[in-house]
This record gives structure tokens, C-alpha cells and sequence, in this order.
């Protein structure tokens, strides 16, 4: 009883073994997939996320100085 459970948690090990393999495998198969950008289109790309994020920022600055003020103003 005890060879037979030792036997089916060995084929469970090596079954993960090989199920992260593949995955591995599968992951580095997909990532030849993706087109990756040039060093160009990487600055652009970085630099409208930069600027969006400014502008969302400043954008929420305003609404929450505006709001501070008008708390105050009523209270």
C-alpha cells in the first residue's frame, strides 16, 4: 500500500514537472509572438503616458483644491 503511494505521488511530481515545462515553454513561444517597438516609438509611447499622467494628476489637483475650498467656505 505504501510502494503503490509513494509510486502515484512520484507521478504527480513529475507531472508538475512537465506541466511547468510546457508552460514555460508555451510562454517563451508567445513571447517571440509579440512585436516588440523600436527604441523610437518606445520614447513616444512613453511620453504620451507620462504626459496623460500629468494631466490626470493635475486634473485631480484642481477638482480637489476647488472642493478644499468650498468645504472651507461652507464650514
Amino acid at each position: 500500500m505504501a510502494a503503490k503511494a509513494v509510486a502515484n505521488k512520484t507521478k504527480e511530481n513529475k507531472s508538475f514537472v512537465e506541466k511547468t515545462g510546457k508552460f514555460f515553454r508555451g510562454v517563451w513561444s508567445e513571447l517571440k509572438k509579440v512585436h516588440w517597438p523600436n527604441r523610437k516609438q518606445l520614447v513616444t509611447y512613453t511620453g504620451v503616458v507620462l504626459a496623460a499622467t500629468l494631466m490626470v494628476a493635475a486634473l485631480i489637483w484642481v477638482a480637489d483644491s476647488i472642493l478644499s475650498f468650498l468645504l472651507d467656505f461652507i464650514l
